[in-house]
């Protein structure tokens, strides 16, 4: 592939992502919270919510993996966070939730230092009680084998990070 094949081809990619200019918010007393796990133990939360910005919707989100996983999913979550969506109603509001920042494990996420980005979306008043939706496809993260004897499959199965890490 030509260089010019490959700046297009990022550009392409890039352009199907984020909507809007990025921005850092507090997350709200209630967000909307999901993820799932890894086969080979351990996982992901994402926690989202939505508020009105100039006229438009604003999705503001952190994401959390476990402490203790496979070493076969290291590194894995920024890939499944890359192919999940946040739905408001029937439609997309953000596909690949990359600019969204990782926060360690929480029981609570309320009141954490998200990342947000303003989507194309306008507001209605009917967002103000709106829950949004967290999706994130089920996908092999890691094939050991030539013929795939071993398979790591990610899951949305619920939040999946786990319990914080206790002080000892």
């Amino acid at each position: 592939m030509t260089r010019k094949g490959m700046m297009l081809a990022a550009l392409v990619v890039a352009g199907c992502t984020a909507t809007g200019p990025q921005t850092v918010a507090r997350l709200g007393a209630e967000p909307v919270v999901s993820g799932g796990s890894y086969d080979s133990g351990g996982g992901l939360s994402v926690a989202v919510d939505i508020r009105e910005a100039q006229g438009r919707v604003l999705l503001c989100g952190v994401w959390a993996q476990s402490h203790q996983q496979s070493v076969l999913t290291k590194g894995k979550a920024v890939d499944v966070m890359g192919t999940g969506a946040v739905y408001l109603g029937d439609r997309a509001l953000v596909r690949g939730l990359v600019f969204m920042r990782e926060v360690p494990p929480a029981h609570d996420y309320a009141g954490q230092e998200a990342g947000c980005v303003l989507t194309d979306r306008a507001w209605q008043a009917s967002y103000a009680e709106a829950r949004p939706v967290i999706r994130l496809p089920r996908q092999v993260v890691h094939v050991e084998g030539d013929l795939g004897h071993f398979v790591v499959t990610f899951r949305q199965t619920g939040p999946g990070a786990g319990a914080p890490k206790t002080a000892k």
